[in-house]
């Protein structure tokens, strides 16, 4: 147990973590930073990871069904623009926000989403105690969320009132022009909502390629690195050829013959590295931790994720001007994201049977963050 609990917070860490080191590349426009850290993340890392940890992987993919592998592809791409709006709403509005904000809807959506299909199959509910704290988990989280929205508007009114402060006393220095809170809050709570379709690939594609993993001698786990690799190639494609516009069309391109390439290399692999090593520890952690593991990695999983993105966000100095309300506004949403993961959690345990299915079913309820 107590490997599968350290696998969690591990993960739950490195997902917080993986955007941080991009706040440190120097020389790169946004375009040059995220271009290369999806080339990274979504071709060169999950590449690498497969053909080396995963056995028979041809066995593994040639008999998958072309219906399975479709709807994969299909729901990957809406995955793929979501973690690519992700990656925009970080850079408008910081770690802390753009952590909380999107992971914050895609729990929300996450848990909405099997209530709704299950009413719309006709198939049962879960239990009165079950239902009401599910429900009260969504309410909790959805508190949250509008809590951190409140909490960016402010410190964007705050950074204006000084900015305002500083033109009237004639400081007189270009600055770049500031980007616009709102418009960062939207493409967050976007990008959450298409974040999604991670869902939809892992509940077709983890039941057979679950089994032509283990048929191949592979431990369980590693059913999320096998579903991840068509879901994060068909995600890339999407993210390639919006970067090649991007990068053309804000002529960026020479950018990438910086002095510091070298070491913008070495913090956006690290960042590429973190992303995807956050779903593969994720399912081994759940692996490890038996018949409760879906439940309890879930809560540590994004509790873990939540609070490291918003503390990183915090100590690097995002919050520096920002007044004590649109504090409290950003507390306030932390403890309620919180407060609902783990209500969510609670809930699901409620109608938990003693058995579970493999690690396969047990990542969807998380993976869907773009992990």
């Amino acid at each position: 147990m107590f490997i599968g609990i350290a696998a969690a917070l591990v993960a739950g860490t490195m997902l917080g973590l993986y955007a941080l080191p991009g706040k440190y590349t120097t020389d790169f426009e946004e375009e040059n930073k995220w271009s290369l850290f999806f080339i990274l993340t979504m071709f060169v890392v999950p590449l690498g990871a497969t053909l080396t940890l995963m056995k028979g992987v041809g066995a593994v993919y040639s008999g998958i069904d072309s219906g399975i592998l479709l709807t994969m592809i299909v729901s990957s791409f809406l995955w793929g623009v979501g973690v690519m709006m992700w990656g925009k709403a970080i850079d408008h509005i910081g770690l802390s926000l753009g952590f909380s904000l999107f992971i914050g809807t895609v729990i929300l959506v996450g848990s909405i989403l099997p209530l709704g299909i299950a009413i719309s199959k006709g198939q049962p509910l879960p239990s009165t105690p079950a239902l009401i704290a599910i429900l009260t988990g969504i309410a909790i989280v959805l508190l949250g969320v509008l809590s951190n929205g409140k909490a960016g508007l402010a410190r964007e009114a705050d950074e204006a009132a000084i900015k305002s402060a500083e033109d009237a006393e004639g400081d007189g220095g270009e600055s770049a022009k500031p980007k616009s809170y709102a418009l960062g809050i939207t493409i967050a709570v976007v990008g959450g909502l298409l974040a999604t379709g991670f869902n939809v690939a892992f509940t077709y594609g983890a039941g057979p390629l679950g089994e032509a993993v283990v048929a191949n001698g592979n431990p369980g786990w590693m059913t999320a690195m096998a579903v991840m690799l068509p879901v994060f190639l068909s995600g890339g494609a999407v993210m390639t050829f919006y970067f090649l516009y991007q990068l053309s069309q804000k002529k960026a391109w020479g950018k990438f013959k910086t002095p510091a390439f070298g070491k913008n290399f070495v913090l956006i692999f690290v960042m590429a590295f973190f992303h995807y090593a956050a779903s593969a520890m994720y399912a081994f952690a759940a692996d490890k931790l038996g018949a409760n593991g879906p439940v309890v990695v879930y809560a540590i999983f994004n509790t873990t994720c939540l609070v490291v993105a918003v503390v990183s966000g915090i100590l690097t100095g995002e919050w520096t001007k920002a007044s004590p309300t649109a504090r409290r506004w950003l507390y306030t949403g932390l403890f309620c994201m919180v407060a609902g993961v783990l209500t969510l959690a609670f809930g699901q345990t409620l109608d938990q049977a003693p058995e579970t299915e493999p690690v396969a079913e047990a990542v969807v309820a998380a993976d869907a963050e773009g992990v």
